[in-house]
């Protein structure tokens, strides 16, 4: 019966995925109380430090999910959580604090947050390696490497739709033979901070997925 259970709640979170991303990305851009938004991280990370764009990309890459482990980047999960659906919270903490850095990577690179395909590139990033995968399978086939500028040229409505559901699939079961993101996996979160246990590998792959994704002199 337990199985049969998990199983249900596994099958309900994969259907509510795509809107769940969609929700998730509205936060990141938008800001929630207490936490900046993905492009005030971008401005944080490409002047503070005078650094150029793939100074201020690898150094978030770097620091970012330190930071959010010990630098109370998460005070108060409340505004993250009210949710229409029901998801655990450290699903929806671990999708936003991945999903922020790589819209602010995608920032860093010049790219426009509100654009559609922009939004559906940077939830595809979430699938790290994948990623390349996800697009050839939803009818995008590039002879060059891809980058996001070619890429968009390709992007239709269907196709969002397509990797939405994609990413989230693959966001709630193992990420092919890598498992670059298994939200299956809690993310510890005490006093509403989230916990130092957060995985740094897999933060590096989606971040240089993202980099090599939106960076245009760096193709993926």
């Amino acid at each position: 019966m337990d199985t049969f259970n998990s199983n249900n709640k596994d099958e309900d979170l994969q259907k509510n995925m795509p809107e769940i991303l969609t929700w998730a990305y509205t936060q990141v851009v938008n800001g929630v109380v207490g936490i900046g938004s993905a492009e005030d991280l971008a401005e944080e990370y490409l002047h503070s430090n005078n650094y150029d764009k793939l100074e201020a990309i690898n150094s978030l890459i770097r620091w970012q999910n330190t930071r959010a482990a010990t630098g109370g980047f998460i005070t108060n999960l409340g505004g993250l959580i009210t949710l229409p659906v029901s998801i655990p919270a450290n699903l929806v903490t671990s999708i936003y604090i991945q999903l922020r850095m790589i819209a602010a990577i995608a920032s860093i690179s010049g790219k426009e947050l509100g654009d559609d395909k922009i939004k559906t590139l940077c939830i595809l990033c979430l699938t790290g390696n994948n990623s390349a995968e996800i697009l050839k399978q939803a009818g995008i086939k590039i002879a060059e490497k891809y980058t996001a500028g070619l890429i968009q040229k390709y992007i239709t409505r269907d196709i969002i739709i397509y990797i939405n559901k994609a990413v989230g699939f693959r966001l709630i079961t193992k990420a092919g033979s890598t498992g670059i993101l298994n939200l299956t996996k809690a993310v510890p979160i005490v006093g509403g901070l989230v916990g130092a246990t957060f995985d740094g590998i897999t933060t590096n792959i989606i971040g240089n997925t993202a980099r090599d994704l939106f960076l245009e002199k760096n193709p993926l």
